[in-house]
């Protein structure tokens, strides 16, 4: 890892709520791409997903939901539960964070896919009883979309398509049929 890349993680904990958030954005642009430094963080973010802060348990799920790309051990196969907890989270806004980055697990080869994809599509049926399913739902949608747009893979539109399909209430049903739009 790079010094850069070393000082932003270093800087996304600091107690300047700016220098934080800067840091925050130059490490998710940074983990777009492949990276060779994964798992000199990889452990930390882990731990990371259980931090008593909020903000620090959502940025590390979306690290490492971004990094599971880099990822050629497939340890994502492993620390899954603990990213999958945080879309659970008390807080709904880090929950939410978290759920909208997850899709970029299935990025990572076959079987990460299969796996974000099938805890996908058993949290859009179990989460009607949660507080803002709708939203839920909305982002298991959009997250279907995002991982279709880049695999190009029909399984994945159909598998929406049949959630979808589950759905009783004509508002959010259009709404999750506009995705696919």
């Amino acid at each position: 890892m790079d010094n850069q890349v070393q000082r932003e993680f270093e800087k996304a904990k600091s107690k300047n709520k700016h220098e934080r958030y800067e840091a925050y954005c130059k490490i998710l642009e940074a983990t777009e791409e492949t990276v060779d430094w994964a798992y000199e963080v990889w452990d930390q973010l882990v731990e990371d997903l259980t931090h008593q802060d909020n903000h620090v348990r959502s940025q590390a799920a979306q690290y490492l939901a971004n990094l599971s790309k880099s990822d050629p051990e497939q340890r994502i196969l492993r620390d899954f539960p603990k990213l999958w907890t945080v879309t659970k989270d008390e807080k709904f806004v880090t929950a939410r964070h978290s759920l909208q980055s997850v899709w970029k697990v299935g990025l990572a080869g076959n079987q990460p896919k299969d796996m974000v994809m099938k805890h996908m599509v058993d949290r859009f049926h179990q989460c009607t009883e949660e507080k803002n399913y709708t939203l839920i739902r909305s982002d298991i949608i959009q997250n279907m979309r995002n991982l279709y747009d880049i695999l190009d893979e029909e399984e994945i539109k159909e598998t929406a398509m049949e959630l979808i399909a589950t759905v009783d209430e004509k508002k959010y049903k259009k709404k999750y049929e506009a995705i696919w739009k």
